[in-house]
């Protein structure tokens, strides 16, 4: 009985490198940083790349390929990272199903600060109205990640459509118009508008770049001599938004995000000039795996709503000058 017992157990021992080194190195490798890696893994950035090293060591191949200023994945650690996400993914929804079998029809989203402020939020009584069976914890933490946290059965995204590991499914694209308070514009003939004369609100895609959004508008609205480097800048397209109404300049916005403005006349375009964004809204999902039942309803009436807006707002234009 003894050696029966034994064998079982030499047949459990797996030949696995230590569990602390596969996590920190699928984090590295994802993040292409240690200091970002020892961030997220609360270690100091010495430990994570010591356990990178001690893995590479055990295997007896180079992971991560040290640069300058980043780092940069082997054919090795590319093939490990891809085994490792997908492995580290499904064992992190198990875990989380079997913690959360009183909470199935919860619904965690995650989504950029304006639109789920000024999109998401006005409708959610319709969400309710369409599955009363869904809970719903929304999040607009810039960092929250779909492919690393397993705290988030969905999320929208806002750019290009290409995020490594996750499925893609366009929602809108923007339309961009130049508004501004109606007591800033005043009362003017129909000569061509100054531009010169009113503060710029700018959107910041970065904390030393702006979006090129006025750029693209004036060139769609054959607007010359307008010197775009000065004026107002904001982390937040929703913070533009609040002070072009207050009156303080002029913004480009996205007339999806400004629909109760422009109906309650709080916000109105200097000319008629619309343009269609760079950049759109998706909703990501992991890849590969199948829609939970709430997921799925909830993607049902995203499309529902858009459709709405869509036919609203006049459907899908291009520039108009």
């Amino acid at each position: 009985m003894r050696a029966s017992n034994a064998g079982k157990e030499t047949d459990l021992k797996r030949k696995m490198p230590a569990l602390n080194a596969l996590r920190a190195f699928e984090v590295a490798g994802h993040t292409g940083s240690f200091t970002r890696a020892a961030e997220m893994l609360h270690v100091t950035q010495s430990a994570v790349s010591r356990q990178v090293r001690q893995l590479e060591t055990q295997l007896g191949e180079p992971l991560l390929l040290r640069r300058h200023h980043h780092l940069e994945l082997s054919a090795t650690g590319r093939l490990l990272l891809q085994a490792l996400r997908m492995s580290f993914d499904r064992i992190e929804l198990t875990v989380r199903s079997i913690q959360e079998k009183t909470h199935l029809k919860r619904l965690r989203i995650n989504a950029p600060p304006t639109f789920a402020s000024r999109w998401l939020m006005p409708r959610l009584q319709s969400l309710r109205a369409a599955a009363p069976e869904i809970e719903i914890t929304l999040s607009t933490r810039l960092r929250d990640d779909l492919v690393e946290s397993g705290a988030l059965d969905c999320a929208i995204r806002f750019g290009n459509g290409e995020w490594d590991g996750l499925d893609n499914q366009l929602l809108m694209n923007e339309r961009h118009i130049a508004v501004c308070s109606p007591a800033l514009l005043g009362e003017r003939d129909t000569s061509p508008i100054d531009l010169s004369a009113f503060t710029l609100l700018h959107v910041l895609a970065a904390s030393d770049q702006r979006y090129l959004t006025w750029q693209h508008w004036l060139k769609a609205a054959n607007i010359d001599d307008v010197d775009t480097r000065d004026g107002y800048e904001f982390d937040l397209l929703d913070h533009a938004i609040r002070a072009a109404t207050d009156g303080l300049g002029v913004t480009i916005a996205d007339r999806h995000m400004i629909a109760h403005e422009l109906r309650q006349g709080t916000l109105v375009p200097i000319v008629d000039v619309e343009v269609d964004g760079h950049q759109s809204y998706w909703l990501v999902t992991r890849a590969g795996q199948d829609d939970a039942p709430q997921v799925a309803l909830f993607r049902e009436w995203l499309r529902e709503e858009i459709e709405k807006q869509t036919h609203a707002l006049g459907g899908t234009r291009g520039a108009r000058k």
